[in-house]
């Protein structure tokens, strides 16, 4: 089982020592973090967020920049709305960095704080591409954002009031992933990562690291076979819960589920407790060369 259970049910809750190093431990191991009692509250009037019609048709989901105090992806908002939604995605922020703080403190003075994302839409009714298609299994990277082998640490939290779980697929350890799917994978054209970045295709230069993981990402959703024969579990995830997860690390595929509240945070590998987990430092043992 990929789940460590937490009974926390208080998102300022302070943890023993002993437990902080379970937890750091557990993460960067592959585990996932289960709170199974730690529930996110929506007050009455921010309740009618919980509808797929105030997303914009072409966004995936809805996002807030804390930094730039923006949302992104909305439609049909009134400017009262637009206010009100924005302060709920804030206060889900604020509380995921309070639980990383309390439970991961080690972490606290290296994260750089990510995009806050709220899902109002039915997962298993979304129609898109594969490299899109979260209902694959994945390890999460992305191509317009390369992050030069910075851990990917996300929360979530199920806020669906209908009692609906978020539905998970979670797959084998990235180390065999690694070594299923690097073979097939081409060094890049040289220049290619000075050109995307010039184009302003990419946010940042596309390290050889963000290469391998954007083509380790693709091959894991293209491959039908391997969709159905790796081995996995599922995990069902109740409304009212929450979990912590590096997605960068941890395979999985979101199957079903509706209204989620996720918390993305970016941490330098250098910061990590054993840095020999991190997919940047598998990736340079099984390529035998630096990729940063």
């Amino acid at each position: 089982m990929r789940l460590e259970t937490f009974l926390t049910q208080g998102w300022e809750e302070h943890f023993p020592d002993s437990t902080q190093q379970q937890a750091i431990q557990y993460l960067e191991n592959g585990q996932i973090l289960y709170f199974p009692a730690l529930a996110f509250s929506l007050s009455p009037e921010e309740h009618p967020f919980l509808s797929a019609k105030y997303i914009d048709t072409h966004a995936k989901n809805i996002s807030y920049f804390a930094k730039q105090n923006r949302l992104w992806g909305v439609q049909h908002l009134t400017d009262a709305e637009h206010h009100q939604l924005k302060s709920m995605m804030n206060r889900f922020s604020n509380h995921a960095f309070t639980l990383i703080q309390h439970l991961l403190p080690r972490y606290v003075p290296h994260l750089q704080i990510g995009r806050t994302s709220f899902r109002p839409v039915q997962i298993s009714d979304r129609k898109t591409s594969y490299r899109k298609d979260d209902k694959r299994l994945h390890v999460d990277a992305f191509p317009s954002a390369p992050n030069q082998g910075n851990r990917i640490l996300r929360v979530f939290s199920n806020v669906n009031l209908n009692g609906e779980y978020r539905v998970w697929r979670v797959g084998e350890p990235f180390e065999q992933v690694a070594k299923q799917f690097l073979p097939h994978i081409k060094k890049p054209l040289p220049g290619k990562a000075a050109l995307l970045r010039f184009l302003r295709i990419t946010k940042s230069y596309r390290s050889l690291y963000d290469h391998y993981m954007l083509h380790i990402h693709d091959h894991m959703k293209l491959d039908e076979e391997y969709q159905l024969s790796a081995d996995q579990q599922e995990i069902r995830f109740p409304s009212g819960s929450s979990w912590i997860v590096q997605t960068d690390h941890v395979s999985h595929a979101a199957m079903q589920g509706q209204h989620l509240l996720e918390q993305t945070f970016y941490l330098p590998v250098t910061a990590m407790q054993n840095e020999s987990q991190a997919p940047l430092r598998i990736l340079e043992k099984l390529l035998q060369q630096e990729l940063v």
